[in-house]
């Protein structure tokens, strides 16, 4: 996964378990002379969407077009959720039951501890909780204007006619994403994916006897090979904590390690999860680059407190994270893709060039003072051959990968990429960088690649060296020291 797309043509319907989710915080100071408990007094509330909604919310917040399709009640925890809803642009289109209440769940903290939980709700699966067919109904209206489905589970009972979701949307051509709930997922037959964690998963298949190692791979391969054959499935995406993702699919499998700094809370990382794969077939991704965004975006959720989302400049900001570990020296044809990609997301990348044979302390003050004018800094390097024939055979003092390996290790260099020609002019007018930056007295007309980077709208700098350092002049001083 190399960026993080526009999420706003993505447009993504959502069925399942709707609930809403209230904290009620409050101090706690004393022990109560009824009970050995705790007495809270209570100063704020707070009301978040739950379950099916949170999947909506999570796809909201990064720009998606999302519909939700569930069930509540005529209460006032229902009208609080269409409350919510309406706050956060998704379009709602819901079944209300008279007989049965909306699934609410409240979370009593204090001095950031969830004390207690009180669940509200009875299984809307019996019959006569409210009308199936007009559910089914809505899902079926909306089809024609989806890019993707997903089924989220809470086995609450919404999705009792979930086979017939499933059957609906494939024969219309649109893929249907799953979290499943318990042991029955034989109802889950014919979905595009389904993304248990591994305790859902292993609740299915059996427990393994192999917590660790290769083994353990291995089972976990064979398993999820035979659940998809089992369950006729294009994809199985397993979340496991702290070991990542795996993601299995007939075109091969990809183990996705976490990028989770610091686990706070994992409530409603599934939605999470479930939700950016979503969005990012929506937006045109492949399932393995999906799931990477999936990943990227649990990483971030589960630093957080609650249910939880995440926002389309939080997702930047962990892929350009994960991009600078990646970062260091490239050949010419993948970084002319990166600049692409680059431009895509609206980067401003700066690019330089020389020998660097004998780093000093003017080429470090030039590179930072580079780096400062945009996004990314892409350092061209001349290869041994061009430097002596630019400098003298003696030259250079340090060949082309030593010198690569210092400059990658600079905090202001992110990029490093060589060239072998006597001027980097060939390779600047096929990268075209935004800025193209070169140190010294030079006349803009007398920089190579000037010219290209100018015609496409680009920038061309001139930067001042630090006085009284250059590679040439450390040599020659160096050769008289050793002569005397």
């Amino acid at each position: 996964m190399d960026s993080i797309p526009s999420f706003t043509d993505s447009r993504v319907l959502v069925v399942g378990d709707i609930m809403l989710d209230r904290y009620w915080y409050g101090d706690t100071g004393r022990i109560s002379p009824e009970a050995p408990v705790p007495v809270v007094r209570i100063g704020d509330e707070e009301r978040r969407l739950g379950g099916a909604a949170n999947v909506a919310l999570n796809l909201a917040r990064i720009g998606a077009r999302t519909r939700l399709i569930g069930v509540i009640g005529k209460d006032e925890p229902g009208a609080a959720t269409r409350g919510l809803l309406a706050d956060a642009g998704i379009d709602d289109d819901l079944v209300e039951s008279s007989d049965h209440p909306t699934i609410a769940k409240l979370r009593i903290v204090s001095r950031n501890q969830q004390l207690i939980r009180l669940d509200f709700e009875r299984s809307f699966a019996m019959d006569g909780a409210f009308d199936r067919t007009a559910l089914v109904a809505r899902v079926r209206a909306a089809l024609a204007s989806t890019d993707v489905v997903i089924c989220s589970d809470y086995g609450k009972g919404t999705l009792a006619d979930i086979a017939d979701v499933i059957q609906l949307a494939r024969a219309a051509g649109v893929p249907v994403l799953v979290d499943p709930k318990g042991r029955d997922w034989q109802r889950y037959a014919g979905a595009s994916l389904i993304t248990p964690n591994a305790a859902e998963f292993e609740a299915f298949v059996g427990h393994s006897a192999v917590d660790d190692g290769i083994e353990a791979d291995s089972w976990l391969a064979e398993q999820a090979t035979h659940t998809r054959r089992q369950l006729d499935l294009d994809a199985l995406l397993i979340t496991r904590s702290e070991k990542g993702m795996n993601l299995f699919a007939a075109g091969g499998d990809l183990h996705l390690p976490t990028q989770a700094r610091e686990v706070f809370d994992v409530t409603g990382a599934g939605d999470t999860v479930i939700a950016m794969v979503g969005a990012g077939l929506g937006a045109g991704l492949s399932l393995p680059d999906a799931a990477a965004v999936a990943n990227l975006a649990a990483g971030i959720v589960v630093g957080k407190l609650g249910t939880a989302t995440v926002s389309p400049a939080e997702l930047r900001q962990a892929a350009r994270a994960q991009r600078a570990g990646d970062q260091g020296v490239v050949d010419e044809d993948v970084l002319a893709e990166w600049f692409v990609q680059a431009r895509a997301r609206g980067e401003r990348i700066v690019m330089t060039n020389g020998c660097f044979d004998l780093l000093h302390p003017g080429h470090i003050a030039y590179l930072e003072a580079a780096r400062a004018l945009g996004d990314w800094l892409v350092v061209a390097v001349n290869d041994d051959s061009s430097v002596a024939r630019l400098k003298g055979p003696e030259r250079p003092l340090n060949d082309l990968a030593h010198r690569m390996q210092v400059l990658r290790g600079l905090a202001s260099v992110d990029w490093v990429v060589p060239f072998s020609e006597d001027t980097p002019e060939r390779l600047i007018c096929r990268l075209l960088p935004d800025v193209l930056v070169k140190g010294g007295d030079y006349e803009v007309s007398e920089i190579s690649g000037g010219e290209c980077v100018i015609n496409a709208g680009g920038e061309v700098r001139t930067l001042d060296f630090v006085p009284g350092f250059s590679t040439t002049a450390i040599v020659d001083r160096l050769r008289r020291d050793d002569d005397r």
